[in-house]
């Protein structure tokens, strides 16, 4: 199943009304269900679709719940659920039964989205250094300035680029698995990475000069 399908559903809920689908979750049969599953083990796409009008606002409201309303950490989990719903899902033979592991699979994409959360905080307190060495005295308003300076230095790499510093800077991946995903040899991604970050470091000293 194409992930552009996943993107762009979750991208039109998210924009939309909040207002739950009740008449697609109310009276789901138990082989309604059993059907729905197999189609979608099978990659069904109109299968994703029919499950997505039924749990998409059931599983944001349960990832809201799970992250203490952190709506940018929900809708992140939300969009690895529905990635991990298209590749690992089987054949559930109740909702009872299927609504349980959309939970853990729910639960468990949460927990990783916490963790991206806590080393995006820990990229930005690498560029606090440099920020506290120009401007020691500074307020909310510079902090604000600062995260928005990080986002756009990173948004301004080459998307292989960006791939490799947000894999192991922001994801937690290991030397070995960016060198799975990016085709290169571990020699290659480490020596990449060093020049990435002496790349972030000087476009952040210029922008933090031109700030204050």
């Amino acid at each position: 199943m194409s992930t552009s399908v996943i993107q762009t559903l979750l991208t039109t809920s998210l924009t939309e009304s909040r207002t739950v689908r009740e008449s697609n979750q109310i009276g789901a049969t138990n082989v309604d269900i059993a059907r729905l599953t197999r189609r979608l083990a099978a990659g069904d796409e109109e299968a994703f679709r029919e499950f997505h009008a039924r749990y998409f606002d059931r599983l944001y409201q349960f990832l809201l719940a799970v992250t203490g309303g952190r709506e940018h950490e929900a809708q992140e989990a939300l969009q690895q659920t529905l990635l991990r719903v298209a590749r690992y899902v089987r054949e559930h033979k109740s909702d009872e039964v299927f609504w349980g592991w959309l939970r853990a699979v729910a639960r468990s994409a949460a927990r990783d989205a916490g963790r991206k959360q806590k080393r995006y905080a820990a990229l930005l307190e690498r560029f606090e250094a440099l920020w506290r060495d120009r401007a020691p005295e500074r307020g909310a308003r510079e902090e604000e300035r600062l995260r928005d300076a990080v986002e756009q230095v990173l948004e301004e790499l080459d998307p292989g680029d960006r791939r490799l510093i947000e894999g192991k800077y922001l994801e937690g991946a290991t030397v070995k698995e960016l060198c799975c995903d990016a085709g290169l040899t571990e020699k290659a991604v480490e020596s990449r990475l060093l020049r990435l970050r002496r790349e972030l470091r000087e476009r952040m000293l210029k922008r933090i000069g031109r700030r204050i």
